[in-house]
Formats: structure tokens, C-alpha cells, sequence
């Protein structure tokens, strides 16, 4: 027996079987409902349950509270149909979404850019394709079934063949104690992607919030590489949240990006500066900064990537505060294994 699934207001149906979650079924069949973690932790796939039945599999109160689920909220990752459902997701894109692919990628080169930031530029095989948006991102396939999650910090036409992503050391952590410390250029990872409904929707005009919080730039930096190459005039201001001003690790690169486009804004905001004698820009928290200069957003579509507590927050008081509509807010939360155990 299999279950159909119908999504709103786009229309979209697709079948799930009654051990397949929601998000493994639209997925396998080409329907790109939004998601981040794909573990029930970060609240990225959160819809709306308009029709029929559903169960919840493991998952943190944080990403979906009984509250919520009582309204008829649901995690589409973790949540196994009972019946024949409608469900409301109005990020729901009608076409363009790009294979899941295995592959194998070779280190290329390692930059250390903080003390506890690495960029890591990859290169993809030259005989198998890879495709993705500005934004999504890959899972390195680790021993005893483990995986990893980077967004891919590069527009698909940047870099040719390669791929680059911004990794924050975790101390005791499987993969990152690994590459801050024996891991040399050469060697091969294998991966798996494009995962990821946080990419840029071209097809608005809208002015557009970049909103990240630590490496949480790395898939805002695509989207702006994906808005340059696509000629784009959309207003853009990008916030950029850190502690101290040695976080901000490619404040350079940014600093280029605005001289040479005229519609990029940049905020830097600092949450610890103390210490920071030269620091004048922006203190206190990256999304009250963007409510302090946008208390209206209703015209404005929000990409907003980093901690999980900076994203809702940002979704909560933009929503609530700043009139911004649901459906123009796009996010992923960086969750570690630490904030899924």
C-alpha cells in the first residue's frame, strides 16, 4: 500500500510508502519540499499538516514542540504518513532540482582562515557531473555509517570542476578533528549530494536580506557569487554575525564583493567585541540588527543560515515584529552532531 501526498498551494503530488517519511518520498520523486538536517533537529522542513494522519519519529522539541504539532505542524523528515495526506509548504519548487549523486572528491587545498576555520577547496571527478543550486550543500560519507554535513561556499560556475566549504573545528569531533589536524591535500572523500531546500529563488524580484551567523557564510557567499554571475540588480544587504572580529574570516572577500557591486550592502555585527579597540561597526545580536534597519520587511525575501537558535529567532521575531510573509523566509540551521545528540 502506498500513500498519496499532495502539497499545497503548488499542487505537487507524489506516493510514500507507509515506512517512508515524507521528505525520503518527495525527494526520491523529484519534489523539492524545503529541509536542512534531515534528522529532526533544526526545524528547516517544518509544514503544515492540512489532511489526514501522520508519526513523528525521533525528533527535538526544539525543531517541533508539542504545541505545534498539536496546531498540525510536521516535520517532513521524520514524519511517516498514516493515511492519504495534504500538506501546506509554500517553499515548494515546481521543477530544477538536481540528481543525488555519490562521488568521490580530492582534497585540493586546505587555508587556514581562523584559528578554528579552515576553507577547503575540493576537486570533483572530470568524468561525472555534479549540479546544484547556490546554497545547497553535501554529506561526506564517513566510516560506520556516519555523515557530515557542508554547505557548498561556491555558485556552481565559480569554480569549474571544484567545490569550496568553510569548516569550524568541533573539538572531539569525528571529521573536523580529522582535517585540523592529519588531513593533507590529495586525499579522497567520498560525498554525496546536493542535499538542501536553502538555495536562491531567481525568480523573484523581491530585496533580499542575507542574514549568516559564523560559517553559516558559506552558502550566503554562493548565493551573492550566484546573483553576480546572473547579472542580478536585486538589492541585497548582507549581516554577518560573529563573536570577535577574527571570526568574520573572509571579511576581505566581502569587503571586494561591495566595492564591485553596487546593489551588495555589508553589516558585520560583533556579539563579544569587548576587547575590539578599533571595532566601530555593529554590536548585539545579527537579526536585532536587521530589525533595528528593516522594522518593515513585508516586501523583502530573507535567506537566513547559521545557529539554530540565530534562524529562530530570526524566523520568530521577523515574522511577528517586521511583517515579513512565512513563505519569503528561506533557512538552514547549522546543526553539529553535538547539537543532534
Amino acid at each position: 500500500m502506498t500513500f498519496s501526498v499532495i502539497v499545497q498551494p503548488a499542487g505537487r503530488t507524489f506516493s510514500a510508502q507507509p515506512d517512508e517519511t515524507l521528505l525520503a518520498a518527495a525527494i526520491r520523486q523529484g519534489i523539492g519540499l524545503p529541509y536542512g538536517c534531515k534528522d529532526g533537529a533544526c526545524g528547516s522542513c517544518k509544514s503544515r499538516l492540512l489532511v489526514g494522519q501522520v508519526r513523528h519519529g525521533v525528533h527535538q522539541s526544539k525543531a517541533l514542540t508539542d504545541a505545534e504539532e498539536a496546531a498540525g505542524a510536521v516535520l517532513t523528515c521524520c514524519a511517516v504518513p498514516l493515511s492519504d495526506c495534504v500538506i501546506e509548504s509554500r517553499q515548494v519548487s515546481a521543477a530544477g532540482q538536481f540528481p543525488v549523486v555519490k562521488l568521490p572528491m580530492r582534497v585540493q587545498s586546505l587555508e587556514r582562515r581562523a584559528p578554528d576555520v579552515i576553507v577547503m577547496t575540493l576537486q570533483l571527478p572530470a568524468n561525472q557531473a555534479f549540479q546544484y543550486h547556490a546554497g545547497q550543500y553535501i554529506e561526506f560519507l564517513l566510516a560506520d555509517g556516519l555523515r557530515r554535513s557542508y554547505s557548498m561556499a561556491t555558485a556552481p560556475q565559480t569554480l569549474p570542476g571544484r567545490i569550496e566549504l568553510h569548516l569550524r573545528h568541533m573539538p572531539g569531533g569525528v571529521f573536523t578533528d580529522h582535517v585540523f589536524g592529519a588531513m593533507k591535500e590529495r586525499e579522497i572523500l567520498r560525498a554525496e549530494g546536493p542535499y538542501g531546500g536553502f538555495y536562491l529563488r531567481e525568480e523573484s524580484d523581491r530585496p533580499l536580506i542575507l542574514l549568516a551567523s559564523g560559517t553559516g557564510f558559506a552558502p550566503i557567499k554562493a548565493i551573492v557569487e550566484q546573483l553576480r554571475i546572473r547579472g542580478s540588480q536585486r538589492p541585497a544587504t548582507l549581516y554577518w554575525g560573529c563573536r570577535r572580529r577574527a571570526d568574520l574570516y573572509l571579511n576581505d572577500w566581502v569587503e571586494a564583493a561591495v566595492a564591485e557591486l553596487p546593489w551588495l550592502r555589508y553589516v558585520p555585527v560583533l556579539s563579544e567585541p569587548a576587547g575590539e579597540d578599533a571595532w566601530t561597526g555593529r554590536c548585539g545580536l545579527v537579526h536585532e540588527a536587521v530589525m533595528a534597519d528593516w522594522p518593515d520587511l513585508s516586501g523583502h525575501e530573507v535567506y537566513a543560515c547559521g545557529a539554530p537558535v540565530m534562524v529562530e529567532s530570526a524566523r520568530r521575531d521577523f515574522l511577528a515584529r517586521c511583517a515579513l510573509p512565512e513563505e519569503q523566509f528561506f533557512a538552514d540551521a547549522f546543526t553539529s552532531a553535538a547539537d543532534k545528540a
